[in-house]
């Protein structure tokens, strides 16, 4: 059984490395991510959660991950992002592999399991652990801006809807400015 995780559930995980839902199991009425026994999972496994709307309670359908077009949206997102990547001076070095390919998958694959695709990325590489994973480089704020400047270059690129737009780039910048560790 997989579970359905949407940015109200992964927000933590960038800045804090954190669980992915600290309110109480039943609080809103239903059980939530961390709370599987309560939902009919077994144990050890985490529950599908389904999101109910309106008055029939029809099931909620579409994450942010379908709604802006799915894996070819982020494929072309991270695409332009690392096209911006591999021209900047501070921001190339930082990436150990001579291609950029591997960090480009890793990356699209962290997106769209973030945003409600595929559970690819946690079934690889486990837990996100962003600020873990980006210890070992310096993350100067100069860093930091270039990093956002590429991405904003990508975003632009993909001509989402104003909300789908400022939903996506208010979460890659503070997840910006929660991976700097230097001065």
């Amino acid at each position: 059984m997989t579970e359905e995780r949407g940015p109200e559930q992964n927000r933590s995980d960038a800045s804090s490395g954190g669980a992915t839902d600290p309110s109480p199991a039943g609080a809103s009425g239903t059980p939530n991510a961390t709370d599987a026994s309560a939902a009919g999972a077994p144990a050890g496994q985490q529950a599908r959660l389904t999101l109910r709307s309106g008055l029939n309670g029809a099931a909620v359908q579409r994450s942010f991950f379908e709604q802006v077009g799915g894996h070819e949206t982020f494929r072309r997102l991270v695409e332009e992002f690392y096209r911006g990547v591999a021209e900047d001076p501070v921001l190339r070095p930082m990436y150990p592999e001579e291609d950029l390919g591997p960090a480009s998958e890793r990356l699209q694959l962290f997106l769209e399991q973030y945003w409600g695709g595929p559970m690819t990325y946690s079934e690889r590489r486990g837990h996100p652990r962003l600020r873990m994973r980006h210890q070992p480089f310096p993350v100067t704020p100069d860093a930091r801006d270039r990093w956002l400047a590429c991405m904003r270059r990508a975003v632009d690129s993909l001509g989402l809807s104003p909300l789908h737009e400022a939903t996506l780039w208010d979460y890659l910048e503070r997840a910006a400015h929660a991976m700097v560790n230097a001065d």
